[in-house]
């Protein structure tokens, strides 16, 4: 079949707008984490882990949904701007509205998601609606299918209450996650500008990496500085390393017929891995803290993190594809930290191991990336 495409900027600014959006996710993504900081009998409760995830899930996917529409039919229209601000509001009481246990606490959560996954459905409804465009219509209804039927799931889910109100409620978060990647045969007919959706997805990833840099705050007060401090910023600053020379340097931005579909999902691999290394930090030093719990905690994240760099190379410009020796580095430097760190199951360490093995990661990638420069030399002192 052959692929028609609208006419698609290859530029689009981020708007004051959207990034004021952020904010509460800011707040939200802090609160969010914080369910998973609290230990029970020495590792994380199945129920807050499970909360954890069904939150992050619902809240990041609207935020990329958001994301997605400002990409393709964002505009100055005072429509646009007050719900921008009504979601921003929903979003800031959905923060405060849940706990680590599957309890009523959910209902109000549950009743704010699908009001949420309304205002994004009308959206959607104004552009069907208002456009002419057969493609935009498409994409229009499909995705209006999908964000009223997660409206209906969720708001059922906080009518009922219960196990089964629970139940239709998580089968309609998930359902309304994964659908979303099988909306190619209309999308790519109008596809995302690139280097927008990866701006925007950039600025989250920079948003939990300050989370995690306020979660290690509390090693470098005059009480508690130490070598094992140094160790964790290292830590930190080489996983952020990695990001961004994958990020800013080794893939194409000016990329052109993409759905986002890809990039959108893989982030969920560095999201859900930054959050388990950022409470990971933290129950390391723990003394109530499982060793073996927290050790696979931090080796887990990291993991992920990885995971999904790796899946961000076929991004790559073509004369910067990540090298297969690259990830045969990572994987044999990640395990190779996790199992020593589970044999000296001390803070000393986990912290001094981990911090090499990260660093070993980001020399190889950094490495990788110096070479392709000398071999290709119009990458030597300009980014294309």
């Amino acid at each position: 079949m052959k692929v028609i495409f609208v006419k698609n900027e290859l530029l689009k600014k981020v708007s004051m707008i959207e990034l004021f959006y952020d904010l509460v996710f800011v707040y939200m993504i802090s609160q969010v984490t914080g369910l998973i900081h609290h230990l029970q009998n020495g590792v994380i409760s199945p129920s807050a882990l499970s909360i954890f995830t069904l939150v992050v899930i619902v809240s990041i996917n609207s935020w990329m949904v958001q994301t997605v529409f400002n990409n393709r039919y964002g505009k100055s229209q005072w429509s646009n701007v007050i719900l921008s601000f009504v979601d921003m509001a929903i979003v800031l009481y959905m923060s405060n509205a849940f706990s680590d246990t599957f309890d009523r606490h959910l209902i109000g959560f549950f009743i704010a998601a699908g009001l949420l996954s309304l205002t994004l459905a009308i959206q959607y409804l104004l552009v069907f609606v208002q456009t002419k465009n057969e493609y935009d219509r498409n994409i229009a209804m499909a995705f209006m299918r999908i964000l009223f039927f997660r409206t209906a799931c969720l708001l059922a889910g906080g009518v009922l209450a219960g196990r089964w109100g629970t139940t239709i409620a998580l089968f309609g978060i998930i359902t309304s996650w994964i659908i979303p990647a099988f909306t190619g045969k209309h999308t790519q007919k109008h596809p995302i500008i690139f280097s927008h959706l990866l701006e925007r997805l950039t600025a989250l990833i920079i948003i939990m990496f300050g989370e995690t840099i306020v979660g290690i705050s509390k090693y470098f007060t005059q009480n508690t500085f130490s070598i094992q401090s140094i160790m964790i910023f290292i830590i930190v600053v080489s996983l952020f390393f990695t990001y961004i020379v994958e990020f800013d340097h080794l893939i194409e931005e000016q990329r052109t017929h993409e759905t986002g579909n890809l990039l959108i999902y893989l982030h969920y691999f560095i999201l859900f891995g930054l959050s388990l290394v950022t409470v990971a930090l933290d129950f390391i030093h723990e003394s109530e803290a499982n060793a073996i719990f927290s050790i696979t905690c931090l080796y887990v994240g990291i993991a992920l993190f990885y995971i999904g760099i790796v899946i961000t190379s076929y991004y790559n410009k073509t004369t910067l594809k990540l090298e297969n020796y690259v990830v045969v580095a990572f994987i044999i430097a990640t395990l190779m930290g996790y199992f020593t760190s589970m044999c000296f199951a001390t803070f000393s360490i986990i912290a001094g191991v981990t911090a090499l093995t990260t660093l070993i990661n980001v020399v190889v990638i950094t490495l990788s990336l110096v070479r392709r420069y000398e071999r290709w030399p119009r990458y030597k002192y300009r980014r294309t």
